[in-house]
């Protein structure tokens, strides 16, 4: 708050600094400045006091009686400074890959996590953070898989083709396909080192794509061994 009487230490305490400071107008014929004393009360305290606000700085002259709310303004642009992070989305792997059998599963994960970002916006040193919400696989055939939390996970050799976990896909004709994964980013952000603010939206971004080659197996029946 701008206190316009000039009152640095309580109500009975003027500062003669303030009183006797002159705000002249900026541009000719513009109107004058009003000397003031900015206050501040912290934020966990409900319906502040007079004696919560503590002097932070001046004398100095206001010009605008609505000064900007800068946190207000953060908050109104924030989603969009959001999107604009280099958010590593990670990538889609596949087991096996490149080459993996029609009729079996193929499992598939993903590779991301949170990630932290330091940033300046109105001038205030902002904290975002960029965490992973939901996945959506696009496996190529035309069937997809998600929005999902299910991140997948890797499995040993031994399990390929066997094992169908919750994020595998079963290819039902032989080709070449075009796999993507699409990871849905959540975000929070601090102005100054302040608590986390939850990012209503968020930032979705896609891998490069992924061929998959899926053959085919044949089963015959021989007299001697495969040799």
């Amino acid at each position: 708050m701008a206190d316009v009487h000039c009152r640095s230490g309580g109500t009975d305490t003027p500062d003669r600094g303030c009183l006797t400071m002159e705000c002249p107008a900026k541009t000719p014929g513009g109107e004058e400045g009003t000397p003031v004393i900015w206050r501040q009360a912290p934020k966990s305290i409900t319906n502040p006091t007079w004696t919560d606000y503590p002097a932070v700085s001046g004398p100095t002259c206001l010009y605008d009686p609505q000064p900007e709310n800068v946190l207000a303004n953060i908050a109104a642009r924030i989603l969009n400074d959001f999107r604009q992070l280099p958010v590593n989305p990670g990538s889609l792997e596949a087991q096996p890959f490149p080459h993996t059998l029609k009729g079996g599963p193929t499992n598939f994960y993903a590779t991301t996590g949170e990630q932290g970002f330091d940033v300046t916006i109105l001038g205030q040193a902002v904290h975002l953070t960029a965490t992973p919400a939901n996945y959506t696989y696009a496996f190529g055939d035309g069937t997809n898989l998600g929005p999902t939390p299910a991140a997948g996970y890797s499995i040993p050799e031994a399990e390929w083709l066997n094992n169908e976990t919750r994020t595998s896909h079963i290819y039902t004709d032989t080709g070449n396909y075009q796999a993507t994964l699409t990871t849905s980013f959540t975000g929070t952000y601090s102005v100054n080192n302040g608590p986390p603010l939850p990012i209503n939206g968020t930032l979705d971004i896609t891998t490069p794509a992924k061929t998959i080659h899926v053959w085919k197996t044949e089963k015959a029946l021989v007299a001697d061994t495969c040799q």
